[in-house]
């Protein structure tokens, strides 16, 4: 499976390339499908590997950071399989509200309840997000 498409890096490159310090949205989710582990990334270097967003490999405590997309690329987990992304994941809220929520459930969530309370807490409104390019191409 590629793990990040010619869209989803432009999106993680631009958000990357930012000028000025933003919490945006994830824009895409990887996940180990014989284990605990899952990322939320957001942005993507210069480099065209280093990745930044939510990462939880299952111990209990998601952090913030970065990983490398080689890295990812060549983990084979049980049973042989590697990394794979969640082609039905759409984020809801910026990363600093996934982040919250993961430090109260201990691992990464889309809980809708928990992720809202997180987004009150953090005073930070429901996100509307801009409607999907490629879904405007389909129609």
């Amino acid at each position: 499976m590629i793990l990040i498409t010619d869209e989803l890096r432009a999106r993680l490159l631009a958000n990357g390339a930012a000028e000025t310090e933003t919490d945006h949205v994830p824009v895409v989710k990887l996940f180990d499908p014989t284990g605990p582990a899952t990322w939320l990334l957001t942005e993507l270097d210069a480099d065209g590997d280093t990745l930044f967003g939510l990462c939880d490999l299952g111990f209990g405590f998601p952090e913030l950071g970065s990983v490398s997309l080689a890295e990812l690329q060549g983990v084979k987990g049980r049973l042989g399989l590697g990394i794979e992304r969640d082609l039905y994941f759409k984020a809801e809220f910026s990363l600093s509200v996934y982040a919250e929520a993961a430090r109260h459930a201990g691992h990464i969530t889309e809980d809708e309840p928990l992720l809202r309370q997180a987004a009150e807490a953090l005073g930070t409104p429901h996100s509307e997000l801009p409607p999907d390019t490629a879904e405007q191409t389909r129609r």
